[in-house]
């Protein structure tokens, strides 16, 4: 799936719930980190609930897994991958997450606090591209 697709198949969904449904769902398709990838080093700072990012950087290409203890986090972390995982340190930098982010509508219907932490990975995953 790609940017486009995900933004088409939340536009799809008019009801929140199904909405939250939708991000959970696509947290449960994340492949989980082994209890070793689970460190301070990937530990993303600024979320509320537990969540590590664990990078690979391959030539110019940055992928990355992630896993959280919070099933709307874990989504959050499926629509990061969709949009950044797989892209060059370049693409990264320029590539207006929160824009997206509003495209799926994701600014109205979050807490701040979730808010908050969906930046922080985002920061996080930035400044890796940024290395």
């Amino acid at each position: 799936m790609d940017t486009a697709e995900l933004i088409e198949n939340f536009s799809f969904l008019e009801d929140w719930e199904d909405r939250y449904g939708y991000l959970i769902e696509l947290g449960k398709e994340l492949p989980p980190l082994s209890d070793a990838d689970k460190n301070d080093q990937t530990k993303v700072e600024g979320c509320m609930s537990q969540v590590w990012l664990k990078t690979k950087i391959d030539g110019d290409i940055l992928t990355f897994d992630g896993e959280s203890d919070a099933h709307i986090v874990r989504g959050l972390i499926a629509v990061l991958r969709i949009i950044l995982s797989g892209k060059t340190k370049k693409e990264i930098q320029e590539t207006d997450v929160e824009a997206i982010f509003k495209q799926l509508g994701l600014e109205s219907h979050l807490s701040p606090t979730r808010r908050n932490g969906f930046f922080a990975m985002v920061e996080r995953i930035q400044s890796e591209a940024r290395k």
